[in-house]
C-alpha cells in the first residue's frame, strides 16, 4: 500500500478482535516514513466512540469506562458520535511497534508526552488500524519523569480476557522497549526540542470522519 502524503486525511481506528470497531478518530498526516506514521489532529477533530466512554470523558466517570469495558467483553456496545477537545495531538506510531507515542499541546505548549500500548497497525484505504490496550505511559515535557497510567483498567481488562496472554507479553517487551528509547533518547525523543516546538498548521481545516466510514 502507498505512503500517505503530508496533510492528506486518515483514519485511526480500534478495531476489536471481533472484527468490530470499538473507536475512529479523524487525523491528519505530518509524515509517512519507514520508521514512522506520524499524525495529528486538533480540537474540533471527528471521532466516534463508545456511547459509554464517551459517557464518561463527558463526566469523569471512571465507572463509565469500566462499563465499557465490561461491554467489549461482551461484545454488546454502540458507537456515539465524539469530538476532539482541549488539545492538539501529535501521534507517532512505528509499524511494527506495540506502542504509539503521543504528544499533547495546550495554549502554553507541550503539555506532556504519553504512551499508548497498541499492535502494529494494519493500513487500510482511509488509514490504519490497531486497539488500545489501556495501560499507558505519562511523560512530563521534559523528559525527565515519568509515570504509569491505568494499571487498574489494564488488571481489569486482563481479567476480562481483552488483553490475552500473548499481547500481555508483547506489553511488556513494548514497555521495556519504551523506557530504553526514553533513557537513550532515541525515536522521537531524539527531536524532543523540534516536537515541543510543533504546532497544529492553522490552514488545515479540522479532519473529518468519512461519511462511508463504518459505525456498528
Amino acid at each position: 500500500m502507498e505512503s500517505f502524503e503530508a496533510g492528506e486525511r486518515v483514519v485511526r481506528r480500534d478495531v476489536h478482535r471481533s472484527g468490530r470497531v470499538w473507536s475512529e478518530q479523524a487525523l491528519r498526516v505530518i509524515g509517512d516514513t519507514t520508521d514512522a506514521l506520524v499524525t495529528a489532529c486538533a480540537p474540533g477533530a471527528q471521532a466516534r466512540w463508545p456511547a459509554l466512554y464517551a459517557k464518561a470523558r463527558a463526566h469523569g466517570d471512571r465507572s463509565a469506562r469500566t462499563e465499557a469495558f465490561d461491554a467489549m467483553a461482551t461484545g454488546d456496545w454502540e458507537l456515539a458520535p465524539g469530538v476532539w477537545q482541549k488539545t492538539e495531538l501529535l501521534l507517532w506510531k512505528p509499524p511494527t511497534a506495540w506502542f504509539s507515542i503521543n504528544a499533547f499541546y495546550t495554549t502554553a505548549g507541550l503539555r506532556n508526552w504519553y504512551v499508548n500500548f497498541d499492535p502494529p497497525t494494519r493500513r487500510t484505504d482511509d488509514g490504519f488500524d490497531t486497539f488500545d490496550l489501556t495501560v499507558d505511559l505519562v511523560i512530563d515535557p521534559g523528559l525527565t519523569s515519568w509515570q504509569w497510567k491505568d494499571e487498574d483498567e489494564y488488571a481489569h481488562v486482563r481479567r476480562l480476557g481483552i488483553v490475552s496472554d500473548t499481547e500481555h507479553q508483547a506489553v511488556e517487551l513494548a514497555r521495556a522497549q519504551v523506557l530504553a528509547m526514553l533513557e537513550d533518547r532515541a525515536g522521537p525523543f531524539a527531536d524532543a526540542d523540534r516536537w515541543a516546538a510543533w504546532r497544529w498548521n492553522p490552514g488545515w481545516p479540522r479532519p473529518h470522519l468519512p461519511q462511508c466510514s463504518p459505525a456498528h
